[in-house]
């Protein structure tokens, strides 16, 4: 992340207020942050805490850590029929719950987007509600 960031192990340790030796066993793994510094660390990189310290690389794809907010949940596959499963992690993120209706809107350009339907929904509605007769 510091280098996705264009930081220099001075830049970070600087920021967080340590020596870039830290940052350099940081990085090795032969150290870690305590809880303070990791923290620091998380909002100079931009990512969330849970993100930083519980990061694995095989469980998101080689990809690096996503900017806090946005998310990576894997990769699905999809069925015979067209089905997918939406990972647990996203299901609770997003507080999708069983028999939950979704809408998925499509861009040819941009790829699909998964919405759920109440709020896709309520979101029309005001729209047609604001349009000039």
């Amino acid at each position: 992340m510091r280098k996705i960031k264009k930081l220099t192990q001075e830049d970070l340790a600087e920021k967080v207020g340590v020596s870039r030796q830290a940052i350099a066993k940081w990085e090795s793994g032969e150290t870690s942050p305590d809880l303070e510094k990791s923290k620091l660390l998380a909002e100079t990189l931009g990512v969330s805490l849970d993100d930083l310290v519980n990061y694995d690389a095989n469980g998101n794809e080689g990809l690096s850590i996503p900017t806090k907010g946005k998310h990576i949940f894997g990769v699905v596959t999809v069925g015979e029929k067209g089905q997918i499963v939406i990972p647990a992690r996203a299901r609770k993120v997003f507080d999708i719950k069983t028999g939950e209706r979704l809408v998925i809107l499509g861009d040819e350009s941009q790829g699909l987007a998964i919405m759920k339907a109440d709020g896709f929904l309520e979101m029309a509605d005001a729209i047609r509600r604001f349009q000039p007769k």
